[in-house]
Order: structure tokens, then sequence, then C-alpha cells
């Protein structure tokens, strides 16, 4: 079989990436060893900015139903005292700041909508084996039940986890931050009589850091670390587990899964080998703390999913460079500051903590507030105002301004846009606009800029005059550009 893009893997990243490029008309496989869905929870939240992509994947509304707001996140002693509270954002309008979400949920959403793309084939029961690529493409091995199967793609992206065989096969070196700690994670399912938590809680306490938070609706999880000489099959027995669990006199409640994990801070060196790319896990793995995971993988997926279909339509194939310069200072960002976080709690020294505690209550030890820093290279235009940062969505009367400009990539000018038909150009005046010219000039206004180009992943590619934005957005996309 012959397909443009060949995608190992179909849990979330795979799944996202694959309904993106499908909505662009491109051909994808994808292959997937596992039949179903895991049916267990495994990641734990996602911010607004991933909940627009589903926006833009038009399956928000079915997230939702398996998602529920971010409480306040509090930082406790061990006795109790409150370190230190990041609250919720209020109810508004537009998404709110994060979701605590049930993953099989999530995906089944993601899988529904990947079935609806005409564009996009899903293959179960394969393994990845092998592959050889050329100047041209591809050509993958896959196991299946009855004996290999051969595929010839012009991309092939290893969305396939953790230990990732296509990363393996590229011989790919991971960048090990020296993070490494193994946590006990129980998840349940909670009746209406259970007395759970209603905040999210990371419990400072050396005697057995904690973390206690919401999952989607009806279900709770905990996280208790695993301390020194303590074996990890033994956790997962009923007689560790229940005296943990039973502390929070939570009344009745159902195991629904319990695992242990090693969190730890890894990056591949590697993200793109000629025609064969990583996203996701097998890019990139980072502790839990400050709930970016699977956000990380899904921002690759929108990063890389319209620079691929860019370069099948015949753009400079050297875009698809600009991905790993892009996401990986991002992806590192968050790993350090999920490691600061984490040994934030992870302190077992009663001496340390109570130092710690102390620092905290006085603002002095807590973790700032957090945004990653813009694109400082890549396809922006490097310099101008704004330039590699997410493009705020204003909504009106609930209607999101994606909703109302759609996919691709957008030029917002204050006067007359110029044409360009690579790009949906519209000028403050466009009655489409209403709504949202406030907000829109308002944001113009404070870069002095005449213009702003966002692109199709809604980051901002660069702010200034019209004409120069168009000129060199166009630069790689020659074909696109009709040049």
């Amino acid at each position: 079989m012959e397909t443009d893009v060949l995608i190992v893997g179909l849990g979330p990243v795979g799944a996202a990436l694959a309904a993106l490029l499908g909505d662009l008309n491109v051909r994808v496989l994808v292959a997937e060893k596992e039949a179903v869905v895991y049916p267990l929870p495994r990641a734990a939240q996602f911010d607004h900015e991933i909940m627009r992509l589903f926006q833009q994947l038009g399956i928000a509304e079915a997230v939702l139903a398996h998602a529920r707001p971010v409480p306040d996140y509090e930082f406790r002693a061990a006795d109790g005292q409150l370190l230190m509270r990041l609250p919720a954002q209020p109810p508004g309008e537009g998404w709110r700041a994060g979701y605590m979400f049930h993953q099989p949920g999530l995906e089944r959403a993601l899988r529904a909508k990947v079935a609806a793309c005409p564009s996009v084939e899903t293959r179960i029961g394969r393994r990845f084996a092998g592959l050889a690529q050329d100047g041209d493409g591809v050509t993958v091995t896959l196991d299946t039940d009855v004996g290999p199967e051969t595929v010839r793609a012009r991309y092939i992206v290893g969305c396939d986890g953790g230990s990732s065989p296509v990363r393996g096969a590229l011989g790919g070196d991971l960048f090990d931050y020296g993070f490494d700690e193994p946590w006990l994670v129980i998840d349940v399912k909670v009746g209406g009589g259970a007395r759970v938590p209603t905040v999210n809680l990371q419990v400072c306490d050396p005697a057995r850091p904690t973390t206690c938070v919401l999952m989607g609706p009806g279900r709770h999880r905990w996280e208790f670390m695993l301390k020194p000489g303590e074996d990890a099959d033994a956790a997962l027995a009923d007689a560790f587990i229940n005296p943990l669990v039973a502390a929070w006199d939570v009344g009745e409640f159902e195991i629904e899964r319990r695992a242990v994990y090693r969190f730890h801070g890894l990056v591949a060196n590697r993200w793109r080998e000629g025609r064969v790319l990583l996203a996701g896990d097998a890019a990139h793995q980072m502790p839990p703390f400050a709930g970016q995971g699977l956000c990380s993988g899904l921002r690759d997926a929108a990063n890389l999913a319209w620079k691929l279909a860019a370069v099948l339509d015949g753009a400079d194939e050297t875009l698809l460079d600009t991905y790993q310069t892009e996401r990986e200072p991002h992806v590192r960002d968050y790993i350090e500051l999920a490691i600061r976080m984490g040994r934030l709690v992870c302190t077992l020294d009663p001496q340390a903590a109570a130092q710690r505690d102390a620092a905290m209550l006085s603002g002095q030890g807590a973790p700032p507030p957090f945004a990653p820093a813009p694109f400082a290279a890549g396809h922006v235009l490097a310099g101008s105002p704004g330039a590699g940062a997410l493009f705020a969505q204003p909504f009106a009367d609930g209607v999101g301004l994606d909703d109302v400009l759609g996919p691709g990539a957008w030029l917002i000018a204050r006067s007359q846009a110029p044409s360009a038909p690579e790009v949906t150009a519209v000028s403050l005046s466009d009655p489409r606009l209403a709504g949202y010219r406030a907000a829109l000039d308002a944001w113009l206004t404070r870069r002095d800029a005449e213009a702003v180009l966002v692109r199709p992943d809604r980051y901002v590619f660069g702010a200034g005059d019209p004409q120069t934005l168009i000129a060199a957005w166009r630069a790689p996309l020659r074909s696109l550009a009709h040049a």
C-alpha cells in the first residue's frame, strides 16, 4: 500500500495528528497494535490550548462529556497547613484555563473524528517492525497476525509511546534530566456519598509525598511516592494500598486502576531523521506535576500537521526542520518546571521539608507563574511583535474567533488586507469581526502593528506591515504562494 503519511500509534497524539491531516485532505494510514482504546485512566489534565485544538477538530462538546474544569490547586504541609494556592479560573466566556478528564472517553472522541475523515485509514493489529528510507519516501514493515505487511509512505511519524520502536529504528538517543522517582498511582470511581476533596492537592509530607486530584466526572486519583527500599510489586497489593487510601476517610469507592510509574524527564535528541519524525512520548516524557505531558504531545501534532501538509503540497522540506526547533524549547521549559515542582514536593528530609514550608509560607519558595517563552526561531518573523506566541482567541456570544475565520493561516489588518490566496485575509472592518473588533484592535495597538499573521496552529507568525508579513510567510511555501 502507498500513502502520504504513515502514523504509527493511535493514542491521543497519533489520533489528533491523523485527524488534523485528514481535515487537510492528506492521505494517511494509521497503524495501531491494539484492537480497542485502553480502558483505564492515564493522563489527567489538559489546558485551554488543547481544548482549542479539540474545538478546531469539532469534538469539543464530545470531549467535555468526559471532563470538568480544573479546581483550585493547593500545596499543603504534612499537618494540613496551606502553603500555597493556585486559584482556578472563574467561569466566563471561552474555554477554562484547564480541565481534568477521563482519557478513554477523550480517545474515543478522537477516534470517532478519525473514522469520519475520508482520507484517513486505520489498520488495527499492526506492529512496527522496521523501515528503510530513501530520497522519495519510506518503506515500512508492519507485523500482523497473518504475516508481514509493507507500506510505502512519503513520511512516517512515530507516535508510538515512550518505548517507541520507531525511535529505536533511528538509533535515537535520549537526553535524561536525571529525575527518576517511583510513584504508586491509584485511580478510583467514587459514588455520590464519597467524601473526596473538591480541590487538587499536593501534600508535601516528607513521610510520604502525596498527590490527590480530581479526574473525569465520578473519578479521583491518588499518587503516593514510594520511599527508598519499598518494592514496586508489593506496593500494588491491597495490604499496601488500603491503609493509604483509608487515611483519607473518603467512604465508598472502587479501585479502577493501580500502577507504579517512574516519573522522569527525557527528550529525544533527534525528532526528525529525513522522512521519519517523532511526536508525543516518542519524542519527550516528563513528570506529571505541571500537567503538561499530554498537552505537549498534542501541541506536537498541531505544529507538525500543517507543516507536513504544506511540504506534501510542494513547500520546501526545510519547513519540517522548524518542528523540533520550535517545539523542543517549549517541551524543555515544561519538563524543567515539572522537575522543579517535583523536587519541591518530593522532599523526604524533615528538616529540609520544614525549611521548604517556611519558604513557601513567606512566598519565596513557591514556583512562579509560568508560561513558555515564544518561539525564538523557526517559521516565525523573528523580532516582530508577538512572533512565536500563542494568539489569544476572543469569544463573542459564545462563539470563538477560530470558528468565525476557520482553518488555515489568517492575516488580520487594521485597514484593507492585501489579497493572499494562501491565507484568510480580513480587515477589522469585516462584518464577521464585529464582536471581536475591540479585542483585535487592542492586540494590534499594544504592539503598534498594522497587521498580524496567525499560523494554522494559532501561533503568531509575526506582526507589522501586511505586505511584509505575506512575503515572509510565503518564503518557504513556494507552491502555496504560486511562485
